[in-house]
């Protein structure tokens, strides 16, 4: 898909992550002048753990409240901080497990609102979802990977 294609995308506020590629749709980013970031999402297992994901990503103080409120206020306090907007990519957000499936919808429902603010405060803020299946099972006498990603050696 062509940065042409992809910047129309981003008139609408939403990238389809299936359609374009986490390096293309970061290059028409900053073609377009926006802040990127990547919020990875692989080891998130809950709500909290999405949020901290988007709270590391964008490098937002540890008071961050921990509910999609404070997500709103932390997504739109960093878009107005911004010259031109904001482009946050979720890896991997795990929708399919029954943990997540509710909150993905409303963690695209926050971005959604953030989507109008930004058009009501003259800045940009665009969003892909890469959405992924459940987590793999736990295999029985293996430790899971910490979510730090360090072993536990």
């Amino acid at each position: 898909m062509s940065l042409a294609q992809i910047s129309k995308m981003f008139a609408q506020g939403v990238v389809d992550a299936q359609a374009v590629s986490e390096q293309d749709a970061m290059a028409a980013a900053a073609e377009a002048g926006l802040a990127a970031f990547v919020v990875d999402c692989d080891r998130a297992r809950s709500r909290s753990a999405v949020l901290r994901a988007v709270v590391k990503a964008l490098d937002y103080p540890e008071f961050f409240g921990g509910n999609l409120d404070a997500l709103y206020d932390c997504l739109s306090d960093t878009l107005i901080d911004q010259k031109t907007g904001l482009f946050l990519w979720f890896r991997h957000l795990h929708s399919g497990d029954p943990a997540l499936a509710e909150d993905a919808q409303a963690i695209q429902a926050v971005c959604d609102d953030v989507v109008e603010f930004g058009q009501n405060n003259e800045r940009v803020f665009v969003y892909a979802i890469q959405h992924a299946g459940a987590h793999p099972a736990a295999e029985p006498g293996v430790d899971p990977t910490p979510y730090s990603g360090r072993d536990g050696a």
